[in-house]
């Protein structure tokens, strides 16, 4: 299954001779699946097994779907609720004998109120309106799968360049890292030496420890989990599947990367600087492909 968009829509039309049935599937962004039908009462008895195909073809995101029958005029009458307009006939004449005067009941008025008109329809569902809708929804939920994959697809493309671009920004990281360390070295070896104030303490020592701190604050092992992440993800995007949830994950990690970096690199001079403008890039490309991660099942 190929990575698909959980942003869709499609709609169904079918000319039955119980009259004309629509169904219609719009989808969004959810963190999980979230189904809401919005249908008469009269198709209750079958919301059920259309619940278990939608779940069958959609894994995540907030769904609607709709279904209505357009009766044709000479199979469907509408008739009057009598009780419940009697009720109201009453009600109005002992509203008048407790306030006084009136005016007269407005049968336009009376029916307004919910209830009072009857369709006249057959009670169930029968086996070939029970197939239509089914086989409908199937049909619907088929052509929503060929356009979320199509979107789908498209912002893989997008996330594997933005991707790429942090395969590139760590590169350049790790070409700085060896030009970095003997500075880090210098700097943290002054500083010791500032420390022990003409101490007399073995030189060997010193450089000992200064190159013990100085590999603390090396970034090699944080570029390394990068680009494994990068991997990780690039398998992600192109073996298919429900991978939303994963890259959610994935991404968090390589931003907990890109943060040490950055820690790590402000004692570096002029060379911090400048892994601290790359590591800036980075999280801004890990933030694009997050936002696009968001329209992902």
């Amino acid at each position: 299954m190929n990575i698909r968009s959980m942003t869709g829509y499609a709609r169904v039309r079918r000319s039955i001779s119980e009259g004309e049935l629509t169904l219609s599937i719009k989808t969004v962004n959810h963190r999980a699946l979230d189904l809401h039908f919005h249908m008469s009462s009269f198709f209750d008895p079958i919301e059920g097994a259309m619940r278990t195909l939608a779940k069958a073809q959609i894994n995540r995101g907030h769904v609607d779907i709709r279904c209505s029958l357009a009766r044709e005029a000479a199979k469907q009458t509408i008739n009057v609720n009598a009780p419940l307009l009697a009720a109201y006939r009453d009600l109005f004449h002992n509203l008048e004998n407790h306030f006084g005067e009136m005016g007269k009941p407005n049968l336009n008025e009376a029916l307004r109120l919910p209830g009072m008109l009857i369709e006249s329809r057959e009670d169930e569902i029968s086996e070939a309106l029970n197939e239509a809708i089914l086989g409908g929804l199937e049909e619907a939920l088929t052509e929503l799968n060929v356009q979320r994959e199509r979107e789908g697809a498209s912002l893989v493309k997008q996330m594997l360049a933005y991707n790429e671009n942090i395969r590139e920004q760590a590169a350049k990281v790790r070409g700085l890292r060896t030009q970095i360390l003997p500075i880090l070295r210098q700097r943290i070896e002054a500083k010791i030496n500032d420390l022990l104030s003409g101490q007399q303490v073995d030189p060997a020592r010193i450089a000992q420890e200064s190159a013990f701190l100085a590999d603390r604050g090396d970034v090699e092992e944080e570029v390394t989990r990068l680009l494994t992440h990068c991997t990780h993800l690039e398998t992600l995007l192109t073996k298919g599947g429900e991978a939303g949830k994963k890259i959610d994950f994935l991404l968090q990690e390589m931003n907990r990367e890109t943060n040490t970096i950055l820690s790590k690199s402000n004692n570096a001079g002029d060379f911090g600087l400048q892994i601290t403008e790359i590591g800036l890039a980075i999280k801004t490309e890990i933030e694009r492909i997050r936002e696009q991660s968001l329209n992902l099942e």
